[in-house]
């Protein structure tokens, strides 16, 4: 088939003009400075330029490291790329969010951020049914939309929020978030969450692209539909899985710290067709979530 405009180079425009790459690389669990520094090497020299990092990975100061060190070998500048970190579940509360903000920009030693996200709607200290968590959630987005406001981040989202989580939020203020960044694959996708994200200006960015951990044995990639589908295309099977979430208006952040993963991840240079992401879309019938689950939040 023919070569078509690489979905890999796609970037979303946000409503404040700010641009988000369509494809970043993710670093969850990558706590060993030299394999990261090592992929993102790769990644820069792949194409990447948005990098995802949060807190709790205790890696920010890492990929920070890894970032001034290797942009100028890439004839880049910090402009050139997008740096994604969160607030930690454990920091949920408008007196935390400063200090928090604080530490996470002093890790990655640069002066700003480019997105910052709440990682979980719950805090780490309470139960989950507990209702101070909605109060400790508007807490915390007033606090983020004034560090939004005073200009030391370029966007601000969430993570791991569902429709009722992002309702809230929008009662009580005038700014939405920009990003939701979610478990998003076709073995748990929620139609409801996309139409509203779609409806409300904010972005789905997915992580866990593939379905099942390491430590299951759901992986998408095994899945026959989706290796049937690859066969037709000449692609791999995680390819197919991050064109179907890259052709739905998904970002994603797919992680790897393998150099040939990491160049696949971001060459796309195919559209499946109608049939196949219909195809694609019967496995949502196992509707199975693999990772943290935030509809027990209160």
């Amino acid at each position: 088939m023919a070569a078509k405009q690489n979905l890999g180079d796609l970037q979303f425009v946000f409503r404040n003009g700010v641009k988000m790459p369509a494809v970043g690389l993710g670093t969850y669990r990558v706590r060993d400075n030299e394999v990261l520094h090592r992929a993102i090497d790769y990644a820069l020299g792949a194409g990447y330029r948005l990098f995802d990092t949060a807190a709790v990975y205790h890696n920010e100061k890492f990929l920070g490291n890894a970032l001034r060190q290797l942009l100028p070998k890439h004839g880049l500048v910090r402009e050139d790329v997008f740096i994604t970190t969160k607030l930690s579940p454990s920091d949920l509360g408008g007196e935390f969010v400063q200090n928090a903000f604080e530490t996470s920009l002093q890790n990655l030693g640069f002066d700003y951020i480019d997105l910052y996200l709440i990682h979980f709607p719950g805090a780490a200290r309470i139960n989950a049914q507990n209702p101070r968590n909605a109060a400790l959630r508007v807490e915390t987005w007033d606090a983020f939309t004034k560090l939004y406001e005073q200009g030391k981040v370029k966007a601000i989202g969430v993570s791991n929020f569902t429709v009722k989580h992002l309702s809230q939020l929008a009662e009580g203020s005038n700014v939405l978030p920009m990003v939701n960044q979610v478990e998003w694959h076709p073995h748990y996708y929620q139609t409801d969450l996309l139409n509203y994200c779609e409806s409300n200006n904010i972005r789905l960015q997915a992580y866990c692209s593939f379905g099942g951990l390491a430590i299951s044995n759901n992986s998408l990639v095994d899945d026959p539909i989706i290796k049937d589908i690859s066969r037709t295309y000449q692609v791999t099977p995680a390819q197919v899985l991050l064109a179907w979430a890259i052709q739905k208006g998904v970002a994603v952040i797919p992680k790897s710290t393998n150099e040939h993963r990491i160049k696949e991840n971001i060459q796309i240079n195919f559209r499946l067709s109608q049939n196949d992401l219909s195809l694609i879309n019967s496995l949502g019938s196992i509707n199975c979530k693999y990772a943290w689950d935030p509809n027990p939040i209160a």
